[in-house]
Protein backbone atom coordinates (compact mmCIF):
# COMPACT_ATOMS: atom_id res chain seq x y z
CA UNK A 1 0.00 0.00 0.00
CA UNK A 2 1.20 3.50 -0.85
CA UNK A 3 2.50 5.76 2.23
CA UNK A 4 2.36 8.52 -0.30
CA UNK A 5 1.01 11.62 2.42
CA UNK A 6 -1.78 13.40 1.89
CA UNK A 7 -1.47 16.78 0.22
CA UNK A 8 -3.38 19.88 0.50
CA UNK A 9 -4.88 19.09 -2.74
CA UNK A 10 -5.79 15.53 -1.84
CA UNK A 11 -7.46 17.42 1.70
CA UNK A 12 -9.33 19.40 -0.03
CA UNK A 13 -10.95 17.62 -2.25
CA UNK A 14 -11.93 15.31 0.53
CA UNK A 15 -13.58 17.94 2.14
CA UNK A 16 -15.50 19.19 -0.46
CA UNK A 17 -16.44 15.47 -1.19
CA UNK A 18 -17.68 15.22 2.64
CA UNK A 19 -19.87 18.42 2.29
CA UNK A 20 -21.37 16.80 -0.78
CA UNK A 21 -20.23 19.67 -3.40
CA UNK A 22 -17.71 20.01 -5.94
CA UNK A 23 -14.33 22.22 -5.43
CA UNK A 24 -14.13 25.49 -6.95
CA UNK A 25 -11.06 26.24 -8.52
CA UNK A 26 -10.76 29.78 -9.17
CA UNK A 27 -7.56 31.13 -12.06
CA UNK A 28 -6.05 33.93 -12.02
CA UNK A 29 -2.63 35.36 -13.65
CA UNK A 30 -0.20 36.20 -11.87
CA UNK A 31 1.12 39.90 -11.68
CA UNK A 32 -1.78 41.07 -13.16
CA UNK A 33 -2.73 44.24 -13.48
CA UNK A 34 0.39 44.36 -10.99
CA UNK A 35 2.08 42.44 -8.47
CA UNK A 36 1.05 44.43 -5.53
CA UNK A 37 -2.74 44.48 -6.65
CA UNK A 38 -2.65 40.73 -8.52
CA UNK A 39 -1.29 39.42 -4.64
CA UNK A 40 -4.28 41.65 -3.08
CA UNK A 41 -6.32 39.11 -5.09
CA UNK A 42 -4.98 36.15 -4.56
CA UNK A 43 -5.13 36.45 -0.75
CA UNK A 44 -9.02 37.15 -1.06
CA UNK A 45 -9.91 34.28 -3.08
CA UNK A 46 -10.11 31.74 -0.35
CA UNK A 47 -12.20 34.14 1.84
CA UNK A 48 -14.46 34.58 -0.93
CA UNK A 49 -15.67 30.74 -1.80
CA UNK A 50 -12.13 29.98 -3.72
CA UNK A 51 -11.32 26.20 -2.65
CA UNK A 52 -8.29 25.67 -4.87
CA UNK A 53 -6.28 28.58 -6.93
CA UNK A 54 -4.53 27.99 -10.07
CA UNK A 55 -1.96 30.85 -10.61
CA UNK A 56 -1.27 31.51 -13.92
CA UNK A 57 2.56 31.97 -14.96
CA UNK A 58 2.64 34.21 -17.47
CA UNK A 59 3.97 33.78 -21.28
CA UNK A 60 4.54 35.49 -24.18
CA UNK A 61 3.08 32.31 -26.18
CA UNK A 62 0.43 30.92 -24.29
CA UNK A 63 -0.95 28.81 -27.21
CA UNK A 64 -4.05 27.15 -24.68
CA UNK A 65 -5.23 30.58 -23.54
CA UNK A 66 -7.99 32.20 -25.50
CA UNK A 67 -8.06 36.28 -25.78
CA UNK A 68 -8.95 37.04 -22.13
CA UNK A 69 -6.25 35.30 -20.28
CA UNK A 70 -3.36 36.24 -23.24
CA UNK A 71 -4.35 39.81 -22.55
CA UNK A 72 -3.90 39.08 -18.98
CA UNK A 73 -0.41 37.32 -19.08
CA UNK A 74 0.49 40.87 -21.17
CA UNK A 75 -0.49 43.01 -18.81
CA UNK A 76 1.42 41.00 -16.27
CA UNK A 77 4.35 41.01 -17.68
CA UNK A 78 4.70 44.55 -18.95
CA UNK A 79 3.93 45.22 -15.32
CA UNK A 80 7.84 43.28 -14.65
CA UNK A 81 6.10 39.87 -13.56
CA UNK A 82 8.24 37.20 -13.87
CA UNK A 83 8.76 33.09 -12.44
CA UNK A 84 11.06 34.29 -9.36
CA UNK A 85 8.20 37.16 -8.59
CA UNK A 86 5.34 34.50 -8.92
CA UNK A 87 7.00 31.76 -6.52
CA UNK A 88 7.57 35.32 -4.33
CA UNK A 89 3.65 35.63 -4.42
CA UNK A 90 3.10 32.02 -3.25
CA UNK A 91 5.61 32.40 -0.16
CA UNK A 92 4.27 35.88 0.54
CA UNK A 93 0.40 34.53 0.42
CA UNK A 94 1.53 31.25 2.49
CA UNK A 95 2.69 33.47 5.53
CA UNK A 96 -1.23 34.15 5.77
CA UNK A 97 -2.80 30.64 4.41
CA UNK A 98 -1.16 27.62 5.07
CA UNK A 99 -4.13 25.14 3.67
CA UNK A 100 -5.75 26.54 0.15
CA UNK A 101 -4.24 24.33 -2.56
CA UNK A 102 -2.09 26.50 -5.07
CA UNK A 103 -1.19 25.35 -8.82
CA UNK A 104 0.42 26.53 -11.29
CA UNK A 105 -0.43 26.36 -14.47
CA UNK A 106 1.68 27.62 -17.12
CA UNK A 107 4.25 26.29 -20.16
CA UNK A 108 7.74 24.69 -20.10
CA UNK A 109 9.28 27.33 -21.16
CA UNK A 110 9.91 29.59 -18.38
CA UNK A 111 10.22 26.16 -15.97
CA UNK A 112 12.99 25.33 -18.86
CA UNK A 113 15.09 28.86 -18.57
CA UNK A 114 14.37 28.96 -14.51
CA UNK A 115 16.11 25.46 -14.47
CA UNK A 116 14.30 21.97 -13.28
CA UNK A 117 15.80 20.91 -10.56
CA UNK A 118 15.78 24.69 -9.13
CA UNK A 119 12.79 25.48 -9.89
CA UNK A 120 11.25 22.29 -8.27
CA UNK A 121 13.06 23.09 -5.08
CA UNK A 122 12.19 26.87 -4.85
CA UNK A 123 8.45 26.21 -5.73
CA UNK A 124 8.37 23.06 -3.12
CA UNK A 125 9.91 25.06 -0.54
CA UNK A 126 7.45 28.54 -1.51
CA UNK A 127 4.40 26.66 -0.79
CA UNK A 128 3.05 25.14 -4.57
CA UNK A 129 0.81 22.11 -4.15
CA UNK A 130 0.97 21.56 -8.23
CA UNK A 131 1.68 22.07 -11.89
CA UNK A 132 -0.52 21.76 -14.96
CA UNK A 133 2.30 22.39 -17.99
CA UNK A 134 -0.19 22.28 -21.17
CA UNK A 135 2.31 22.04 -23.61
CA UNK A 136 4.12 18.76 -22.30
CA UNK A 137 2.64 15.61 -23.49
CA UNK A 138 3.17 12.26 -21.27
CA UNK A 139 6.01 11.25 -23.78
CA UNK A 140 8.03 14.17 -22.25
CA UNK A 141 7.56 13.12 -18.39
CA UNK A 142 10.95 12.83 -18.35
CA UNK A 143 11.62 16.48 -18.51
CA UNK A 144 9.44 18.03 -15.78
CA UNK A 145 6.15 15.30 -15.11
CA UNK A 146 8.21 12.75 -12.92
CA UNK A 147 10.94 15.12 -11.04
CA UNK A 148 7.82 17.10 -9.92
CA UNK A 149 6.26 13.97 -8.12
CA UNK A 150 9.45 12.97 -7.06
CA UNK A 151 9.90 16.52 -5.37
CA UNK A 152 6.76 16.36 -4.09
CA UNK A 153 4.39 18.18 -5.92
CA UNK A 154 1.43 16.92 -7.92
CA UNK A 155 1.56 17.02 -12.22
CA UNK A 156 -1.85 17.77 -13.37
CA UNK A 157 -2.74 16.34 -16.21
CA UNK A 158 -5.58 17.83 -19.02
CA UNK A 159 -7.96 15.42 -20.41
CA UNK A 160 -9.95 16.85 -23.53
CA UNK A 161 -13.36 15.82 -25.42
CA UNK A 162 -10.67 14.44 -27.97
CA UNK A 163 -8.75 11.93 -25.16
CA UNK A 164 -10.36 8.46 -26.28
CA UNK A 165 -10.09 5.14 -24.19
CA UNK A 166 -6.90 4.14 -25.89
CA UNK A 167 -5.04 7.31 -25.01
CA UNK A 168 -6.27 8.15 -21.45
CA UNK A 169 -4.16 5.66 -19.60
CA UNK A 170 -0.97 7.41 -20.84
CA UNK A 171 -2.60 10.57 -19.92
CA UNK A 172 -3.56 9.80 -16.66
CA UNK A 173 -0.11 7.41 -15.94
CA UNK A 174 1.76 9.73 -13.94
CA UNK A 175 -1.70 12.51 -12.65
CA UNK A 176 -1.33 13.71 -9.31
CA UNK A 177 -3.90 15.96 -7.34
CA UNK A 178 -6.92 15.77 -10.22
CA UNK A 179 -7.35 15.72 -13.38
CA UNK A 180 -8.69 18.10 -15.49
CA UNK A 181 -11.12 17.70 -17.77
CA UNK A 182 -11.35 20.36 -20.89
CA UNK A 183 -14.72 20.61 -21.43
CA UNK A 184 -14.46 22.50 -24.84
CA UNK A 185 -11.92 21.54 -27.97
CA UNK A 186 -10.59 25.39 -28.15
CA UNK A 187 -8.88 27.59 -26.39
CA UNK A 188 -9.80 29.39 -22.84
CA UNK A 189 -12.95 31.28 -22.52
CA UNK A 190 -14.10 30.42 -26.07
CA UNK A 191 -17.38 28.57 -25.76
CA UNK A 192 -19.88 27.27 -22.97
CA UNK A 193 -19.88 23.50 -22.13
CA UNK A 194 -22.99 21.52 -22.44
CA UNK A 195 -23.26 20.09 -18.80
CA UNK A 196 -24.80 16.23 -20.14
CA UNK A 197 -22.09 15.97 -21.99
CA UNK A 198 -19.51 16.92 -19.46
CA UNK A 199 -20.99 14.64 -17.08
CA UNK A 200 -20.92 11.40 -19.86
CA UNK A 201 -17.27 12.49 -20.27
CA UNK A 202 -16.51 12.87 -16.33
CA UNK A 203 -18.06 9.21 -15.91
CA UNK A 204 -15.93 7.80 -18.58
CA UNK A 205 -13.24 9.22 -17.04
CA UNK A 206 -13.78 7.96 -13.44
CA UNK A 207 -13.57 4.39 -15.06
CA UNK A 208 -9.91 4.83 -15.68
CA UNK A 209 -8.63 6.46 -12.28
CA UNK A 210 -9.74 7.56 -8.97
CA UNK A 211 -8.60 11.10 -8.44
CA UNK A 212 -11.15 14.02 -8.50
CA UNK A 213 -11.97 15.50 -12.27
CA UNK A 214 -12.31 18.92 -12.55
CA UNK A 215 -14.00 20.77 -15.33
CA UNK A 216 -12.55 24.20 -16.86
CA UNK A 217 -12.65 25.95 -20.07
CA UNK A 218 -15.98 28.07 -20.84
CA UNK A 219 -17.14 28.22 -17.63
CA UNK A 220 -18.16 31.61 -16.66
CA UNK A 221 -21.12 32.40 -14.63
CA UNK A 222 -22.82 30.73 -11.52
CA UNK A 223 -25.54 29.24 -13.87
CA UNK A 224 -22.60 27.64 -15.61
CA UNK A 225 -20.93 26.49 -12.69
CA UNK A 226 -23.95 24.93 -11.27
CA UNK A 227 -24.48 22.90 -14.03
CA UNK A 228 -21.23 21.15 -13.96
CA UNK A 229 -20.64 20.95 -10.36
CA UNK A 230 -23.73 18.23 -10.43
CA UNK A 231 -21.25 15.95 -12.21
CA UNK A 232 -17.99 16.92 -11.47
CA UNK A 233 -15.76 16.88 -8.36
CA UNK A 234 -14.52 20.28 -9.09
CA UNK A 235 -15.34 23.59 -11.06
CA UNK A 236 -13.08 25.90 -12.71
CA UNK A 237 -13.06 29.36 -13.68
CA UNK A 238 -10.66 31.64 -15.26
CA UNK A 239 -11.57 33.62 -18.52
CA UNK A 240 -14.51 35.58 -16.49
CA UNK A 241 -12.52 36.00 -13.49
CA UNK A 242 -9.58 37.97 -15.50
CA UNK A 243 -12.14 39.63 -17.28
CA UNK A 244 -13.81 41.17 -13.64
CA UNK A 245 -10.02 42.39 -13.16
CA UNK A 246 -10.15 43.87 -16.83
CA UNK A 247 -12.74 45.88 -16.13
CA UNK A 248 -12.12 47.30 -12.76
CA UNK A 249 -8.56 48.95 -14.27
CA UNK A 250 -8.67 52.68 -15.03
CA UNK A 251 -7.20 53.96 -18.43
CA UNK A 252 -3.81 52.52 -18.32
CA UNK A 253 -4.64 49.10 -16.92
CA UNK A 254 -3.62 49.70 -13.45
CA UNK A 255 -6.03 48.43 -10.26
CA UNK A 256 -8.70 50.66 -8.91
CA UNK A 257 -9.87 50.49 -5.74
CA UNK A 258 -12.86 48.50 -7.48
CA UNK A 259 -10.40 45.50 -8.64
CA UNK A 260 -10.44 43.13 -5.99
CA UNK A 261 -13.76 43.39 -4.53
CA UNK A 262 -15.21 43.08 -8.75
CA UNK A 263 -12.73 39.52 -8.40
CA UNK A 264 -14.46 38.32 -4.82
CA UNK A 265 -18.23 39.64 -5.94
CA UNK A 266 -18.29 37.33 -8.77
CA UNK A 267 -15.93 34.41 -6.58
CA UNK A 268 -18.80 34.19 -4.26
CA UNK A 269 -21.36 34.50 -6.29
CA UNK A 270 -19.88 31.39 -8.43
CA UNK A 271 -18.77 29.38 -4.84
CA UNK A 272 -22.61 29.82 -3.89
CA UNK A 273 -23.90 28.13 -7.14
CA UNK A 274 -20.87 25.50 -6.85
CA UNK A 275 -22.26 25.13 -2.91
CA UNK A 276 -25.71 24.81 -3.81
CA UNK A 277 -25.51 21.72 -5.95
CA UNK A 278 -25.62 18.73 -3.62
CA UNK A 279 -23.97 15.54 -4.72
CA UNK A 280 -23.97 11.67 -3.33
CA UNK A 281 -21.03 11.48 -0.78
CA UNK A 282 -18.02 10.06 -1.88
CA UNK A 283 -17.26 6.37 -0.20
Amino acid sequence: MSTRPVTRLDARFAACAREGRAALVTFVTAGDPGYDASLAILKALPGAGADVIELGVPFTDPMADGPAIQAAGLRALKAGQTLAKTLAMVRAFREGDTTTPIVLMGYYNPVYIYGVDRFLADAKAAGVDGLIVVDLPPEEDRELCLPALDAGLAFIRLATPTTDDKRLPAVLANTAGFVYYVSITGITGSATPDPSVVGAAVARIKQHTDLPVAVGFGVKTPEHAAAIAGGADGVVVGSALVDAIRASLDAEDRATPATVPAVTALVSALAQAVRGVRRAAAE
